[in-house]
C-alpha cells in the first residue's frame, strides 16, 4: 500500500477541544505590589492622553502573572499570587477562575489543597453556578480528584448547561469507570457531537475493554457522527491491542483522505499498531514518509523493530535517531535492550544498559533491568540473572522475576525456581502463571508430587489458570478462541476446516 508523505500537528487534550481553559493571556506586566502601579510612571497624564494608550486592566495584569505561574506547574506561586491580588483590592473575574481551576485539574496528585478553596471563594461569587465555564472546569476538577459525587452535585446546579458540560460529566464518569451512569448520561444528552462519541471511545480503550470501544466506533458510524484525530488514535489503539490488522487497514486509509493526516500523533499511533500487529515494512513505511518526526516517533519504530526480532534494524535507527539530534530516553534505550534481549547478543545489551547509565545520566527503571535479566535468561546465565535482581536499584516486579522463573522451568533448575517463588510471595500471590510454571518445572524433572503441589497451593489461594486465547482477523472482526472452544456461532464450520 502507497502511503503518502505525513506531517505534524499539534496534539490538543480533552478539556482544550471543549473549550474548558481560558485563551492564551495577555504579556505579563511587571509590577511590584500592584501589577499596574509601575506601568507607565514615565508618562504624565497629558503624554498619556495624547498617545491613546489605554491603562491595562488590573484584573487582566494579575490573571496574567497568575497564568504564567499555572503554565509553568507554580500553583503555590500561583496562589499566593491570588492572595495578593485580593489584597489589593482586585476581585478576580471567571478568566481567573478558569486559570487556576484547569491548573489543579492537570495536577490533581499535587492540587487537592487548592481546588476546594477555589471552589468556596467562586461559590461566594456565585460563579460555580451561573457561569457555565466555571462550572464546567470545577466538573472536571472533582471529577480528576475522583470526588465524581461532588461533580455531579455541581453539574446538575448549573444553571446554564452547554455540550462541553455534558461531555465533561460523561468524561468524569467513564474516567472514574462508572460506565453504566456514564451510558445514562449520554442517552439524555439533548445533543451527542464528536467529543461526546469520543469519550467512551478512548474511555473503554484506556480500560483495556477494546472491542467494546470499537463497538461505540461502529456506532459513532451509524449516528453518521465524523471523528476528529483524537477518536482516530483510540480506535487506532484498540486495534493495536486486538491486533485487528484489517480495521487497522481501514482506518489508515480513512487517515490519508482527511485534514488530519498529517497529525504526527495519528502517525505515531500507526506506526505503533502496524508494529503491534506484525507488520514491520507498514511501520517503517510510515515512518519514512514523516517529513517531522518526534522522540515519540523514533521510539515507536525502533521499539517495534525490537518487538518483532529485527534487532540490527532497531539498533540501526536507533543510531540515526541521535545523528538526527535526538538524545535518547529511557524508552529508547527499553527498545535497544528489548532488540538485543530476543537476538541474544549479550555483550552489545551490556553495553548500551552501560552507556545509558554512564553517559546519558539515566537511572535504569524496572523495565531497563526486566531487559538484562531476560538477556541473561535467555543465554543460560541464570546465576547472572539473579545477581541482577539481587543489586537492583528499585524492586523487582512479577514480570522480572517471572522471566527468570521461566528460564528456570525450561532449564530444568528447580532450586532457583523456589528460591524465586519466595521473592514472588513476598510481592503477593496472585500470579497465576508463575505457579504454573514453578509446576512445569517440577514435571520436567519428574517430580510429579511437587508438580501437583504447586498446583493445589493455586487452588487453595482460589488462583485458576487464565486459558490462552488465540484470536484470527476476518475482515474488520476479531474472533477469539480458546482450546475446545465451541461457543461461536460458527463452531461447526471452524471445527470441519
Amino acid at each position: 500500500m502507497d502511503i503518502p508523505a505525513l506531517t505534524s500537528a499539534p496534539a490538543t487534550p480533552f478539556l482544550q477541544r471543549s473549550n474548558i481553559k481560558p485563551p492564551p493571556p495577555p504579556p505579563p506586566v511587571q509590577h511590584n505590589s500592584n501589577p499596574i502601579s509601575n506601568t507607565n510612571n514615565s508618562l504624565t497624564k497629558h503624554q498619556l492622553k495624547n498617545t491613546n494608550i489605554k491603562p491595562i486592566d488590573p484584573v487582566v495584569a494579575w490573571t496574567a502573572s497568575i497564568s504564567r505561574h499555572c503554565r509553568n506547574r507554580q500553583l503555590s506561586q500561583a496562589a499566593s499570587l491570588l492572595t495578593r491580588m485580593r489584597l489589593a483590592g482586585v476581585e478576580p473575574n471567571h478568566i481567573t477562575f478558569i486559570t487556576l481551576i484547569s491548573a489543579c485539574s492537570d495536577s490533581p496528585s499535587q492540587t487537592k489543597f487548592l481546588g476546594p478553596p477555589m471552589h468556596a471563594y467562586a461559590r461566594k461569587l456565585g460563579l460555580d453556578t451561573n457561569n457555565v465555564m466555571v462550572g464546567t472546569a470545577l466538573i472536571d476538577m472533582y471529577a480528576k480528584f475522583r470526588q465524581i459525587e461532588l461533580a455531579r452535585i455541581i453539574f446538575d446546579e448549573l444553571e446554564v448547561k452547554n455540550s462541553v458540560s455534558w461531555n465533561t460529566m460523561v468524561d468524569g464518569y467513564m474516567r472514574n469507570g462508572e460506565k453504566e451512569n456514564a451510558v445514562k448520561m449520554f442517552d439524555e444528552m439533548p445533543h451527542r457531537d464528536v467529543v461526546s462519541w469520543t469519550v467512551f471511545i478512548d474511555g473503554f480503550v484506556k480500560m483495556g475493554e477494546f472491542e467494546e470501544g470499537l463497538e461505540w466506533f461502529r456506532a459513532m458510524q451509524l449516528a453518521q457522527v465524523e471523528p476528529d484525530y483524537v477518536t482516530i488514535i483510540a480506535v487506532l489503539s484498540a486495534c493495536a491491542n486486538l491486533g485487528a490488522l484489517g480495521l487497522g487497514l481501514w482506518v489508515h486509509r480513512y487517515v490519508l483522505r482527511k485534514d488530519f493526516r498529517d497529525n504526527v500523533r495519528v502517525c505515531n499511533t500507526l506506526i505503533d499498531m502496524y508494529a503491534r500487529c506484525g507488520c514491520v515494512k507498514l511501520a517503517r513505511q510510515v515512518f519514512d514518509k514523516m517529513p517531522k518526526r518526534t522522540l515519540v516517533s523514533w521510539n515507536s519504530v525502533i521499539g517495534g523493530f525490537a518487538a518483532n526480532g529485527f534487532a540490527n534494524e532497531a539498533l540501526e535507527y536507533f543510531e540515526l535517531m541521535q545523528k538526527d539530534g535526538f538524545q535518547p530516553d529511557g524508552v529508547s534505550f527499553t527498545g535497544a535492550l528489548t532488540a538485543c534481549s530476543h537476538a541474544g547478543m549479550v555483550d552489545e545489551g551490556l553495553k548500551y544498559f552501560d552507556i545509558m547509565k554512564s553517559v546519558h545520566k539515566i537511572s535504569p527503571r524496572v523495565e531497563h533491568y526486566g531487559c538484562i535479566v531476560d538477556l541473561y535468561s535467555r543465554a543460560g546465565r541464570l546465576e547472572d540473572a539473579v545477581n541482577v535482581i539481587e543489586n537492583m536499584t528499585v524492586k523487582p516486579n512479577e514480570i522480572v522475576l517471572g522471566s527468570l522463573l521461566a528460564a528456570c522451568s525450561t532449564s530444568g533448575d528447580i532450586g532457583l525456581a523456589e528460591r524465586l517463588m519466595k521473592y514472588l510471595d513476598d510481592l503477593g500471590p496472585g500470579v497465576d502463571s508463575n505457579y504454573v510454571l514453578l509446576s512445569n518445572a517440577y514435571a520436567a524433572v519428574g517430580k510429579w508430587d511437587r508438580a501437583s503441589k504447586a498446583r493445589r497451593t493455586m487452588k487453595e489461594l482460589g488462583l485458576q489458570k487464565r486459558p490462552g486465547i488465540s484470536s484470527i482477523d476476518i475482515g474488520c472482526s476479531s474472533h477469539k478462541f480458546v482450546a475446545g472452544d465451541k461457543s461461536h456461532d460458527q463452531t461447526d464450520h471452524i471445527y470441519e476446516i
